[in-house]
């Protein structure tokens, strides 16, 4: 005898099926928000961090010129050192020293640190074009030259009372390769380009740099930091010879310059303040950027174009200032 047993098979209705649906779907769309979310503040930390970088690169790189200018070698004394530019006379020992950037640029040694306000003010072109409303300034010091030494460098040969300049790769006459060094001079211009030849359309940092060409001593212009929009410095005088500073005066300033009839006598500078502004390379869509920034003496205003900005400063001592 068979008996027919029928077995019921219970199925999902169309209820618990729309249920899990909706779950599954705000699950889904909760994971994905998520993930945007998450998305977009790795973006946002990663352009802040390259910002900051750059920012943190390009102060290092102007930071350590401006600490060791009026470094001679074993001299901070500029006016102890023949071959300097005088008064009157650019390049008294006529050395193959370029020209391009001004007669006494590489050799102005009385002037480790100089500069001009919200201006581009060397005879030699900039490369990318001037960011308006941006200051320029000039470091000169000296650096450790390798041997064996090479013809066609500026160079500087000095002991803790005297120095000379040569450029033919020969220790002068009357210095005691015992008793002295021999250091690279090292000559810095410093100013912002309103377009960068590694990133188009971004301002950038350059410099224009003394160096050792394939004639002689020459002039490169080189890239330091693209982003970098804005330079400003105000330069800490010390007036009275007392090794502190009197006042602080933008680049410039006739109380620096000896052909100015407000020049005073004795007058160098101590240290500096810098300022920077400095954006990403590309924009953001969203940013809502309403500061205003007043960097040194300039006042920029509020840009509001979608690229992220952070200003920096600092006060540098120059080392070798102080007697």
């Amino acid at each position: 005898m068979f008996t027919n047993t029928k077995h019921k098979q219970n199925g999902t209705t169309l209820v618990e099926l729309m249920v899990a649906l909706s779950i599954g779907s705000f699950l889904m769309i909760g994971a994905v928000q998520v993930y945007n979310q998450s998305r977009q503040a790795f973006i946002i930390n990663e352009s802040i961090a390259r910002v900051q970088e750059t920012a943190q690169f390009a102060m290092d790189t102007v930071e350590a010129d401006l600490r060791m200018s009026s470094n001679w070698g074993r001299t901070s004394r500029g006016n102890v050192v023949n071959g300097r530019s005088l008064v009157g006379a650019a390049n008294p020992l006529g050395l193959p020293a370029p020209a391009a950037c001004g007669a006494d640029w590489a050799l102005n040694l009385a002037r480790p640190v100089a500069g001009a306000n919200n201006v581009y003010d060397l005879p030699c072109a900039a490369t990318g074009g001037v960011q308006v409303n941006s200051d320029t300034f000039t470091t000169r010091r000296a650096t450790v030259a390798v041997s064996p030494l090479e013809a066609g460098r500026l160079q500087i040969q000095s002991t803790r009372t005297q120095g000379q300049l040569f450029a033919d790769g020969a220790v002068p006459a009357g210095f005691d390769p015992l008793q002295s060094e021999t250091h690279n001079l090292l000559v810095n211009s410093y100013y912002v380009a309103a377009d960068s030849a590694l990133m188009p359309g971004v301002p950038t940092l350059r410099r224009k740099t003394l160096a050792r060409g394939p004639g002689g001593p020459a002039i490169t212009d080189q890239e330091v930091a693209p982003g970098v929009e804005n330079l400003q410095l105000q330069f800490g005088v010390d007036v009275n010879e007392d090794n502190s500073v009197d006042r602080y005066v933008n680049p410039g300033d006739p109380i620096l310059d000896p052909a100015d009839a407000a020049f005073i006598p004795g007058s160098k500078v101590i240290t500096v303040r810098i300022w920077m502004i400095v954006r990403g390379v590309t924009p953001e869509i969203g940013i809502n950027d309403n500061s205003d920034y007043e960097p040194g003496d300039v006042d920029l205003g509020v840009f509001n174009d979608e690229f992220r900005r952070i200003q920096i400063s600092k006060t540098i001592l120059l080392r070798n200032a102080r007697s």
